[in-house]
């Protein structure tokens, strides 16, 4: 709090003033301010009549600073700095679209952050904000301008951002201590990773199999914790090359079986309002998703 005898000066006092001591001249602070002249004039006397002393010597051409305008105009300048640094006074800022983005941990980790450098520097004028969701929980975290879910899409009206695919994943060394797997029956002797996010049964069923889900092992709620079992050697995961790009990359996780099958759930967006920042985002976010999804099943195909 200002003590009660504190007068303040305007800061269109203070620009004048910095401006013309700055520029030597009322008229080229004028310019820069985007005022007159005469503007810049009454400001800074209005300045000077606040604060009881003279800033300029009168006539001089250029201007010229007193000795107490000189000192003043270098605190002055100090303060007017803090200010032009506060985000919130940049028009940059004031101008650009706030966005608040949710989705589930693992799609933003594997999906939407590698890809979030492209969206900035196609749409500048758009500021993100990315939080995460549990959708197992159905877990929001409060009001968010676009959601990504995982689940039923139809059920809720939303849009499918990719068509995903499964297959069972795991590390070589795994591999290379498990009985050989030449057949999908054989996974009967293996150890399979267990979530309710990601079933087993799409898959069995794609395989000719009937097969109740896994029941051994921990039941890890969380798509990204499954996969890091599986890179950490625990078991067998079903899996979205989408969301093991990275992995299937550098070949910390392999295909068992190239055999794919459609999912139970697939990742989606819930309606939002049309013709805004959340419309501009959503249709990159579809575009980019399904480039994602495209781009690992390749790593699939071509086995690497």
């Amino acid at each position: 709090m200002a003590a009660p005898d504190v007068r303040f000066p305007s800061i269109d006092g203070l620009r004048a003033f910095e401006a013309a001591a700055r520029l030597g001249s009322f008229e080229r602070a004028a310019d820069e301010l985007n005022v007159t002249a005469s503007a810049v004039g009454k400001r800074i006397a209005a300045l000077e009549d606040l604060l009881g002393t003279p800033l300029f010597t009168r006539g001089a051409k250029p201007i010229v600073l007193t000795a107490t305008g000189k000192e003043y105009l270098a605190q002055v300048g100090a303060a007017l700095g803090l200010l032009a640094a506060v985000p919130l006074h940049q028009r940059a800022v004031q101008r650009s679209e706030k966005l608040r983005v949710s989705a589930p941990p693992t799609f933003a980790r594997q999906i939407l952050v590698p890809q979030l450098e492209a969206f900035g520097a196609a749409h500048p004028e758009i500021e993100l904000e990315v939080v995460l969701s549990i959708p197992y929980l159905d877990v929001a975290p409060g009001e968010a301008d676009v959601q990504v879910r995982h689940g039923d899409a139809a059920a809720h009206g939303g849009r499918v951002l990719m068509h995903d695919v499964v297959l069972p994943l795991a590390a070589p060394a795994l591999l290379q201590r498990l009985a050989p797997l030449r057949t999908p029956a054989d996974l009967d002797g293996a150890p399979l990773l267990r979530t309710p996010i990601e079933p087993w049964t799409p898959w069995f069923a794609a395989a000719g199999l009937v097969r109740p889900e896994p029941s051994g092992g921990p039941r890890l709620v969380d798509l990204g914790l499954t996969l890091e079992a599986a890179v950490a050697g625990q078991g067998i995961a079903l899996a979205r090359p989408s969301l093991a790009r990275h992995w299937l990359e550098t070949g910390t996780l392999v295909p068992v079986f190239r055999l794919t099958a459609v999912p139970a759930h697939q990742y989606y967006l819930l309606p939002h309002a049309p013709g805004s920042a959340a419309q501009r985002f959503a249709d990159w976010l579809v575009a980019t998703s399904e480039s994602v999804a495209a781009q690992a099943l390749a790593l699939v195909s071509r086995g690497t």
